[in-house]
């Protein structure tokens, strides 16, 4: 247990917060900064946003004698990634008269939008509140986005698993009613009682708590990055349940060996939904109550799980819930990838997976994205799927209108973009990183495509252009671009810097390792290029890259 006295500076923050009320509609009011007061920086990720401000412009600011140019960033709440065709419409309008009016698919299957300064909060929430969105609980020290499995291809019963994703979201959700007096305008409750929260009290959760679904054979969420995973067991095409993994959590700090990357344990397996929903809920509550909250660097489940040890955790889970575990079932994953193009569920409806570089939903010189999903939309033929891998799915496409949405995809080029994508471009992932993140310490979705660029002609140099090789960036070592559970991964460590790590699967089972240090885009092709060298030279069979680096360069030390 948290030493009660040693509490870190946040955990005062949220119990002192009044219901994460905090001084946010003071903080509105003042006209004289762009920011919001200190410690409603903490509050407001309850919310769904954070405060940023743009680091390109820092340094001209400051020679101006000039404020940090401080703008919000805000997150929708999205279970499972799924959006209808007139809620995305809204988004856009939302985005294009609020933000930058780039909308950015995230890498939990939401979007979210930059560059909204503080006057603009309240109005984008109220626009969000009319079309039927909201942005509760998308950040801060609570449940996260519920991710699941994506394509309705992947299973005759995907529609059973994916509404596990919104019954666990609303089931986790806080009591607290501060994000619709703030916002909404909502008048304030008289009897505090009505908010008491049994799950998360007024201290909420050490840090940050992610939940994966996934649906073998495709691990397309890599279900155990999360602090709680669920595999769901399918026979006969019939759900028998799910085996849950806890444990899960990429971020790590450079120079803190007591921080690290880890994937999840499975503890167990349970079969009906009510037990599926109490054994979430006892997983939380203990670590709520043995989380470390004096380090929040060391406050994820991953540290408690280790502190505890796994039977320990396991043994409180089932005190809890007054049931046990079953031993865990049978399963395989053997890919981790999005299904692009054309595809049918067993239904009969129609997908079309298209292409997302790193989740950027915007028009450029190259491609009227937005616009094309927009004239998508407004035909009413569709509905829309957000991807772990930052991509798009447009969905629930009758046999009828398929032709209808083929025509507009055509026309703005969207297949031809999506099919002329390379696999090593199509298996990418980048973090936001610069100019927003304040965390980053180099770039990350802007640079990535430009050194895909270069890495292409490695690729075709030694005829893997074939290869789905799975490649991520970050631009710190947090690991939101979900870096280290990649075959090939880059982290940044400075401006024009990454630790190069290699030898994690194909399918999100084993970590990768780090091989190279800080290294500059140079050295970065240059090391890419003996590796797949060798590859090409000593792989054996059909082994994919991270089996062989991992054969090579890390079991053997």
């Amino acid at each position: 247990m948290s030493e009660k006295n040693n509490l870190s500076a946040i955990e005062k923050i949220k119990t002192a917060s009044d219901g994460l009320r905090g001084s946010i509609p003071q903080s509105l009011h003042d006209e004289i900064t762009g920011a919001i007061r200190e410690d409603d920086t903490a509050v407001i990720k309850f919310h769904g946003m954070y405060q940023q401000d743009d680091r390109d412009r820092r340094e001209e600011r400051a020679e101006k004698k000039l404020d940090r140019l401080y703008t919000f960033m805000i997150r929708l709440r999205l279970p499972g990634g799924a959006i209808s065709a007139k809620k995305w419409i809204a988004a856009n309008e939302i985005a294009l008269d609020n933000s930058t009016g780039v909308i950015k698919i995230t890498t939990r299957q939401t979007v979210q939008l930059h560059g909204l300064i503080k006057s603009k909060i309240r109005p984008t929430i109220q626009s969000f509140s009319q079309a039927g969105l909201d942005s509760i609980a998308t950040c801060g020290d609570i449940n996260r986005n519920v991710s699941c499995t994506s394509h309705p291809g992947e299973s005759p019963i995907h529609a059973q698993v994916f509404a596990y994703a919104d019954k666990i979201s609303s089931y986790l959700m806080p009591k607290t009613k501060a994000y619709y007096e703030i916002w909404l305008d909502e008048e304030k409750i008289a009897e505090k009682n009505e908010e008491e929260d049994p799950l998360y009290q007024d201290r909420y959760l050490p840090r940050k708590f992610k939940i994966g679904i996934a649906i073998p054979p495709n691990n397309d969420v890599d279900v155990f990055t999360n602090d709680l995973g669920l595999v769901a067991i399918i026979e006969n095409n019939e759900l028998k349940g799910f085996n849950i993994a806890i444990g899960g959590g990429l971020s790590t700090t450079h120079g803190n060996p007591s921080t690290y990357a880890r994937l999840g344990t499975t503890i167990g397996f349970v079969d009906t939904e009510e037990k599926v929903m109490r054994t979430i809920y006892e997983i939380i509550t203990v670590q709520r109550d043995f989380g470390n909250r004096s380090d929040r660097k060391l406050a994820r489940l991953k540290y408690t799980l280790d502190n505890m040890g796994v039977e320990a955790y396991r043994a409180e889970v089932e005190k809890r819930t007054g049931f046990k575990l079953e031993p865990a079932r049978p399963y395989e994953f053997t890919q981790r990838a999005d299904r692009y193009g054309w595809l049918q569920n067993a239904q009969g409806v129609w997908y079309y997976t298209l292409f997302v570089e790193n989740g950027r939903v915007l028009d450029d010189e190259k491609l009227a994205l937005k616009t094309a999903l927009l004239e998508v939309a407004r035909t009413g033929k569709c509905n829309f799927l957000f991807t772990s891998n930052q991509n798009m799915i447009i969905s629930d496409v009758a046999d009828k209108d398929k032709a209808a949405i083929n025509e507009i995809l055509e026309r703005f080029k969207i297949i031809e973009h999506t099919e002329a994508a390379s696999h090593l471009r199509k298996n990418s992932i980048a973090c936001v990183a610069l100019p927003t993140c304040p965390l980053a310490l180099a770039e990350g979705q802007r640079y990535l495509p430009t050194l895909i660029s270069k890495i292409e002609p490695l690729v075709l140099k030694h005829q893997l252009q074939d290869e789905g090789i799975i490649m991520r960036m970050t631009g710190c070592p947090n690991g939101c671009g979900r870096p280290y559970a990649a075959e090939i991964g880059f982290v940044g460590t400075a401006l024009g810097r990454y630790n190069l790590h290699i030898g994690g699967d194909n399918e999100g089972e084993r970590l990768n390792t780090l091989y190279k240090e800080s290294l500059d885009e140079a050295g970065l092709l240059a090391e890419l290029d003996v590796l797949f060298a060798a590859f090409k030279k000593e792989r054996k069979g059909k082994e994919n890259f991270g089996d062989f680096s991992y054969r090579k360069y890390v079991q053997k030390n």
